[in-house]
């Protein structure tokens, strides 16, 4: 699939996506969104797919932000057309149904952090910083910024945040929760795609309910929550990949799921 704005490589299962605007701290515009729509359709279809990881060039950003090189041309119609394509893109990032890493390797502000906010976790290189500084250009985060913050690391630190414009490091960052582990800068990639290779082997069924498991009960209370879980619980009995899984560790083999449910 040749791209313009990103590189796309599949091994093992893994897609490897990597933002390829260097020049501009791989900076988000139209085209590279519409390129990410692709490979999210792509991976939403192609059961070759099983985990999708995705990156920046370079050693400077992950995604710097939006390209606000295009900003000065906007109306706020056209404003209002680039958030909802940013926002579009970015829910089906989180409903795709298998999992998404983000490989945090520098910046990651305003646009960036709210495209690694919609993956289903985060690793971070220890040099990468972590930033709403929408406020500085007199605006406001587009891409789910203040929604997608405000639930990770809470109410009063999203605002302030959000109000300051003010940039964290990885370590501050995995204290508040948006990060969940940090590696050297030379050994991230290397440590995610361990990572990403070990998921590309688990039940495609199991990690889809514990996804949707997750993201659907946070919005729902206790009780609910657990109604969900135990349905999904039942629910995978029905598919190849437990039968598989229960029969391995029962003749003390390792299981090989293929993610298809029983006639």
């Amino acid at each position: 699939m040749p791209y313009e704005n990103i590189m796309f490589e599949l091994n093992e299962g893994v897609a490897l996506v990597t933002f390829n605007r260097p020049k501009v701290l791989n900076a988000l515009n139209e085209k590279t969104l519409s390129e990410v729509a692709e490979v999210i359709e792509c991976a939403r279809n192609d059961l070759n797919m099983r985990v999708l990881v995705f990156t920046g060039a370079g050693e400077k950003a992950f995604v710097a932000g939006a390209d606000i090189a295009e900003f000065p041309k906007m109306n706020p119609l056209q404003a209002l057309l680039f958030a909802e394509k940013g926002q579009a893109v970015f829910a089906a990032l989180e409903r795709l149904p298998i999992p998404v890493i983000a490989c945090v390797n520098g910046f990651a502000l305003g646009g960036g952090c709210e495209f690694a906010m919609s993956c289903d976790f985060i690793y971070a290189s220890d040099k990468a910083k972590f930033g709403q500084p929408e406020i500085n250009l007199g605006i406001v985060p587009g891409f789910g910024g203040t929604q997608r913050l405000s639930r990770l690391v809470g109410r009063a630190k999203a605002k302030e945040l959000c109000m300051t414009g003010e940039m964290i490091d990885a370590r501050e960052a995995k204290e508040l929760g948006l990060v969940a582990k940090i590696f050297p800068a030379d050994q991230l990639l290397e440590e995610t795609m361990k990572v990403a290779k070990l998921l590309a082997n688990r039940s495609r069924v199991a990690l889809r309910a514990i996804k949707q498991l997750v993201d659907c009960g946070a919005d729902v209370d206790l009780a609910s929550g657990c109604m969900l879980e135990r349905e999904a619980f039942s629910v995978c009995f029905a598919s190849q990949d437990a039968k598989e899984g229960i029969a391995a560790f029962l003749e003390k083999r390792k299981a090989k799921f293929n993610g298809t449910f029983s006639n």
